[in-house]
């Protein structure tokens, strides 16, 4: 069977974990099976039952982790799309996934003054304006990856060059799951 791997997103709401996911799914498509877990959709259906606070969010990463090893499992390449504020939560991951899976760790670094510029869903706005508590990256904290495999500045990066730089990061390190088959 072949091996599997798991790309994860990681980066403050509105980086660009969706937008990305989906570009390097369709690069990667037709050759391999690629699932994306987007932590948007996953919070309404597995993670339904959970709130926001830190040991809600760490669960959600650990759901999330469990379903992306379960797809590399079957030999998929799984790109997580989350915004996994907590290191300590993300390096758990990290253990359980790369014990058996090619695992790359990508931050997409974007400054919070850029992303209230951008906020393409009102989300900065609205949670200036009080309206959403324990937002990430304005009323709760994200922890910045220390050592990630891939750092991209999406303020200044366009679709296709990060996708480019992520598609080299997974051939560099998981030579025998990024080759089509």
């Amino acid at each position: 069977m072949t091996r599997g791997a798991v790309v994860w997103l990681t980066g403050l709401p509105g980086s660009g974990k969706t937008t990305l996911a989906n570009a390097l799914r369709a690069r990667l498509q037709p050759d391999r099976r690629v699932e994306v877990l987007d932590g948007d959709e996953l919070r309404r259906t597995i993670s339904h039952d959970l709130g926001f606070s830190r040991a809600d969010r760490d669960e959600h990463v650990r759901r999330v982790a469990a379903l992306a090893a379960a797809s590399a499992d079957t030999g998929d390449i799984a790109i997580v799309a989350l915004i996994s504020p907590y290191r300590e939560a993300r390096d758990a991951a990290r253990r359980q996934i790369s014990a058996r899976h090619c695992f790359v760790e990508v931050h997409l670094d974007c400054s919070v003054e850029e992303l209230r510029r951008r906020d393409p869903k009102r989300l900065y706005r609205r949670a200036a304006a009080g309206e959403i508590q324990q937002f990430t990256g304005v009323s709760d904290p994200y922890e910045a990856p220390r050592h990630p495999e891939l750092r991209i500045d999406t303020s200044s990066v366009s679709v296709e060059a990060a996708v480019d730089a992520l598609h080299r990061a997974l051939d560099k390190m998981c030579r025998e799951v990024a080759a089509p088959q």
